[in-house]
């Protein structure tokens, strides 16, 4: 607990100065608190006429006697008052003395708050943020393996949690105990017997609550994990709907998500009765110890040895009830902050998480391609099984490669590797024979351009989504790009053309037109490699037409990786590799191969008769 607590206040340094402002406010709170209570004692003496006369002023005789010089001063002003005008102007006195007093506890009270609200808002946005940047930095690999709902919950719940349960306890972390020690300092002077008395209770009644709350922590661990559960089905519901609905699969999907909520329901039940139980047994074991300080302060006000006075312990008993919301809030914060950790494990599990796309220590940055791409015996596997394996492939500038095979020939597992989504077991990708783990991520990707079969396209504007890779592109630029693209005639089309918002993931527009607003976006990267996954297999006759010319085009005077399923479309490729199960079969132009008798020839007859 203590670790995430640490891991939390990293987050909280750039405001360290709001930090100091709450903890300055908390401490004159907390003294101001005290005041408001300690202030009704003489007011209690004079009602009960039962205030002790001072006649001579007092003399400070330093730090030790500061409570004596305090309280004798205090009653040298009230007996002089009284002298000169009654009882009634000291009561009017201390009343308007009370009045300034809860107005300043108030006030620093507001303060402590206000200054608090820049730091839990700036800690929460700063772990948003760094959440976001990890997120965006993970390999590919790394989203293969988690669900992207469980994703969602730790940037959202969890975070929330975080900060309702660990931020939210930072003031009472700092402000309760202040409050405490001046209490006790307080106590302690009216009465060191009495105060002694109350530490036997206060240690027992803390082991109670603790007690109470052990588990806390591990279930609000698997609730979180649960809600994950449930947001994942609930993202691959939306994501597959036509299929769940064509398939009548309603009613399976949604006994998974009502089986996830029942366990979410049933773990949140614990943890919530548990935490419930926090409030109700801290009071009712304060109450305990109020009744027992009660019988025990009465006896030593009825022993005349004690030195005890009747309105110093009223007061007493006063700042004794004022220490007991302190002790309370400190034990909900022990709650608190064990629900919290849960969630604050989840969210460092993520940022703690291992890039294994590791950037080059001292990295070279590529300014231009020159002559080629060289896989040298390069093998991969996903998992235990390799796709590729001793693979050789040479690609020279301006030359088009295409690859081609059946599925899981490991055609696109070739595209993963060059753009550095995942690196080679064995062997090396070389780039103007530099190793591309020499390269830094992002000289490489520059290089680069990317088409894949699914058209990522993002909830903006049609110009915005062209220009994702150009951030300072003109309006000319988009335009050419788009031109290029075969895109600019159904643009000009939409409502308002290029600053149309084309809806989440493109959803406004047909397939065709989304692939071509992808080509038009990697043609205004203007990249020297072009990088083609499957761009035209989800298409229909007249849109494969229109994207196909779209791609000849781009594709001029760059060097070009092109896997293929519909073979008509690469028959033009300087070269033509044929593989299967992660080498390769043959390799040669369209007309070489198609006098071969081996693989290619049979893949083109086979889709011919199709």
């Amino acid at each position: 607990m203590n670790n995430i607590l640490k891991k939390l206040l990293r987050f909280a340094k750039p405001y360290k100065l709001y930090g100091i402002l709450n903890i300055i406010s908390n401490v004159l709170y907390a003294f101001f608190n005290v005041l408001s209570i300690i202030i009704f004692i003489p007011t209690l003496g004079i009602l009960f006429d039962n205030q002790e006369e001072v006649f001579e002023k007092p003399v400070y005789q330093g730090f030790s006697n500061l409570k004596g010089y305090a309280e004798d001063s205090l009653n040298y002003f009230l007996t002089q008052k009284v002298a000169d005008d009654g009882p009634m102007a000291a009561l009017v006195f201390i009343c308007l003395a009370s009045i300034v007093i809860f107005f300043l506890k108030n006030l620093f009270r507001y303060m402590a708050m206000y200054f608090l609200a820049f730091l839990r808002t700036g800690m929460v946005k700063d772990i948003q943020d760094s959440l976001y940047h990890k997120v965006v930095d993970l390999p590919i690999s790394f989203f293969s393996e988690k669900r992207k709902g469980d994703l969602l919950a730790r940037m959202t719940s969890d975070v929330k949690e975080v900060e309702s349960s660990i931020i939210n306890s930072l003031e009472a972390l700092v402000r309760e105990p202040i409050t405490i020690v001046i209490v006790l300092i307080s106590m302690l002077l009216i009465s060191a017997k009495l105060t002694l008395f109350v530490f036997i209770f206060l240690p027992i009644t803390g082991f109670i609550i603790s007690a109470v709350g052990k588990r806390l922590k591990a279930q609000s661990l698997a609730a979180q994990k649960e809600n994950g559960v449930f947001l994942s089905f609930l993202e691959e519901t939306l994501t597959g709907l036509k299929v769940i609905k064509g398939f009548n699969a309603e009613g399976k999907l949604a006994k998974k998500f009502t089986d996830s909520t029942e366990r979410f329901k049933n773990i949140m039940n614990s943890v919530l009765q548990r935490k419930g139980l926090a409030s109700p047994l801290s009071e009712f074991l304060g109450v305990a110890v109020v009744i027992t300080v009660l019988w025990y302060g009465g006896s030593l006000v009825f022993d005349e040895n004690s030195g005890l006075k009747p309105q110093d312990f009223m007061g007493y008993i006063g700042l004794f009830y004022t220490i007991i919301n302190p002790v309370k809030a400190i034990t909900t914060v022990n709650y608190s902050i064990k629900k919290g950790n849960a969630a604050g494990e989840r969210i460092f599990e993520i940022l703690e998480t291992e890039n294994s796309i590791k950037e080059p220590v001292n990295p070279t940055e590529i300014k231009k391609f020159d002559m080629g791409i060289d896989f040298k015996n390069v093998s991969f596997g996903y998992e235990n099984e390799n796709v590729l394996e001793g693979f050789n492939l040479k690609v020279n500038k301006g030359h088009t490669v295409a690859l081609v095979g059946q599925s899981g020939s490991g055609k696109s597992t070739v595209a993963n590797l060059v753009t550095r989504f995942y690196d080679v077991n064995e062997g090396s990708i070389e780039i103007d024979d530099i190793n591309i783990k020499d390269i830094s991520k992002k000289s490489l990707r520059g290089l680069m351009g990317l088409v894949t079969q699914d058209s990522i396209l993002f909830n903006d504007s049609v110009k915005n989504n062209i220009g994702l890779g150009k951030t300072n592109a003109t309006e000319e630029e988009i335009v050419e790009a788009a031109k290029i693209a075969n895109a600019h005639d159904f643009i000009m089309e939409l409502p308002e053309g290029y600053n149309t918002n084309i809806g989440d993931g493109g959803n406004k527009l047909s397939g065709g037109q989304k692939q071509r607003l992808s080509i038009a976006r990697a043609v205004l990267k203007n990249p020297p490699i072009m990088i083609l996954d499957e761009a035209t297999s989800a298409l229909d006759t007249e849109s494969e037409r229109l994207v196909q010319d779209a791609l000849e085009k781009m594709m001029r005077n760059r060097t070009s990786i092109v896997i293929a399923h519909r073979l008509s479309t690469i028959q033009n490729a300087d070269s033509i590799v044929v593989m299967s199960k992660g080498k390769i079969l043959e390799q040669g132009t369209h007309q070489e191969l198609m006098k071969s008798k081996k693989g290619y020839k049979k893949l083109v007859e086979m889709q011919t008769m199709a």
